[in-house]
């Protein structure tokens, strides 16, 4: 079975000193900011006596590592050979396959109301892994794909960063959230706003940089494989974390951590490894799938609080309900000279 279109150089420059403009340099610098500001907040809601019991008992954090690194480089890996993909398209899709979870994963958990220790350990632990996962998973994958070796590309410096910009924030959110719990609710809030702002320039910059570049790889195959993908880790992280009975806190953040991917690290493989001429187009497309995941997800949470709203209405009822009858039961049971109260010696 031959792929929808081969491999081949493709006609194809990017914008004149990308990645060098003052917008791309202002670009760096926000993410950064609104990293460190996203992760001081979510650091701010753990414990560290939850942190070490997800250590001592690491039922969830190994069934989300081999979802992590078992799904999604196999999830990656048969939608190119479904959708039959030429070489690049293949191993593009793989690369992002095989990246770590990402931190969008923890926003996410947040808002669907997961177990935000068990997702920053998780988030953690996969981006460690992958000093070993990443040139593993792509030596076994991309054998027939790529001729070269993948394993040397992988950006050892920037998941070590990754794993700074993880650690530091959370450790000192963690500390206020212990030692100083009164400014707590603040610092959550202003983080909120200000990566609020900073999201709406992201996006501004993003669109000024890329331009319509982007609109050279939204092809009908890629697309598809760009909105399965998060889809099927979405779903396959919570169905894995069911199986292994994890309650529903702990299923919703596996899942939510093996459907995101870390993009940035992809798309630095892809720079280092592919002049544009080769890889064309496909330069853009961890921003395809970061697009897709992030769309993907805020539908999942949208459905999740519709569900929660339709939800909790009908166990007040039943709450106020119980509550009336037990009401009854005891008034009846005074009026009968049977209830009996017991007495507790009154301390000074």
């Amino acid at each position: 079975m031959e792929a929808h279109n081969v491999s081949a150089s493709f006609n194809f420059t990017l914008p004149p000193n990308f990645g060098k403009r003052p917008t791309d340099l202002a670009l760096s610098v926000i993410l950064v900011t609104m990293l460190l500001i996203i992760m001081l907040s979510l650091g701010c809601t753990m414990e560290f006596s939850k942190i070490k019991a997800h250590f001592w008992k690491p039922k969830g954090l190994a069934i989300a590592l081999v979802a992590q690194y078992g799904i999604m480089p196999l999830t990656a890996f048969a939608l190119g050979k479904v959708f039959r993909l030429n070489k690049i398209e293949a191993l593009a899709i793989l690369i992002c396959g095989c990246s770590p979870g990402g931190n969008l994963s923890n926003v996410f958990s947040l808002a669907m109301k997961g177990d935000m220790n068990l997702s920053i350990v998780m988030t953690t632990c996969s981006t460690f892994f992958a000093l070993g996962m990443m040139p593993f998973l792509l030596y076994i994958y991309s054998r027939g794909i790529y001729e070269g070796d993948l394993k040397d590309k992988v950006p050892y410096g920037g998941i070590v960063l990754s794993l700074f910009l993880i650690l530091i924030p959370c450790t000192i959110g963690i500390f206020l959230n212990s030692k100083r719990p009164q400014y707590v609710r603040y610092i959550i809030k202003g983080g909120a706003i200000i990566t609020l702002v900073l999201a709406v320039a992201v996006t501004a910059l993003s669109a000024i940089n890329v331009g319509k570049s982007i609109m050279f790889v939204m092809t009908p195959y890629l697309w598809a494989t760009s909105s399965l993908m998060p889809f099927i880790g979405f779903l396959l992280g919570y169905i894995l974390s069911a199986l292994f009975r994890l309650n529903g806190q702990c299923s919703r953040t596996v899942s939510m951590e093996t459907g995101c991917q870390n993009v940035q690290l992809c798309s630095t493989i892809l720079n280092v490894t592919f002049p544009p001429e080769v890889i064309g187009p496909l330069f853009f497309f961890p921003l395809l799938y970061m697009i897709c995941q992030l769309g993907e997800g805020l539908l999942l949470i949208a459905i999740f609080r519709c569900y929660e709203k339709i939800k909790h209405p009908k166990d007040k009822t039943k709450m106020i309900y119980t509550a009336a009858k037990t009401e009854a039961t005891i008034t009846a049971a005074l009026g009968n000279g049977t209830h009996k109260e017991e007495c507790f010696p009154r301390t000074a």
